[in-house]
């Protein structure tokens, strides 16, 4: 029978969702942000902050642009696309202490995280099927 703790632990070790992206950038933890998407999917909306090296370009880039002590978290589009499974089995093989973000983009955007774009850094509403909506008061 599997041991269901081990494997548990080993599936928290290697993944990480936007929430807890997010609350480590806001706390200012050192922490590298891959987008391992297309050149189009890019252009049209990132993590803020994010930096864009497509999954089949990390072997070659990320030793030359990473520190290879970061800590490292990469997304792909959904839950429907294995890239990110893609770049962090790239990121592994370098040695790098490396998450995959599940949920991906899809999820960071839905949770009305921070996206950036051509027209700057923005929020979409948050989708009340996967986040609780940010109450605003009034200064």
């Amino acid at each position: 029978m599997m041991d269901r703790a081990a494997f548990f632990t080993a599936k928290l070790d290697a993944e990480t969702d936007g929430s807890d992206v997010y609350v480590a950038q806001r706390a200012g933890e050192e922490l590298y942000v891959v987008d391992v998407r297309s050149d189009e999917a890019w252009a049209q909306g990132r993590v803020a902050g994010a930096i864009h090296m497509h999954y089949s370009e990390i072997a070659a880039r990320a030793p030359q642009e990473i520190p290879t002590d970061a800590r490292v978290v990469v997304y792909c589009w959904s839950p429907g696309c294995n890239a990110g499974a893609k770049g962090a089995l790239e990121f592994a093989k370098l040695g790098y202490d490396v998450r995959e973000m599940i949920g991906g983009f899809e999820y960071w955007v839905r949770e009305g995280y921070p996206v950036e774009n051509v027209d700057g850094v923005h929020r979409r509403p948050v989708d009340p099927l996967t986040g609780v909506p940010r109450i605003r008061t009034r200064a």
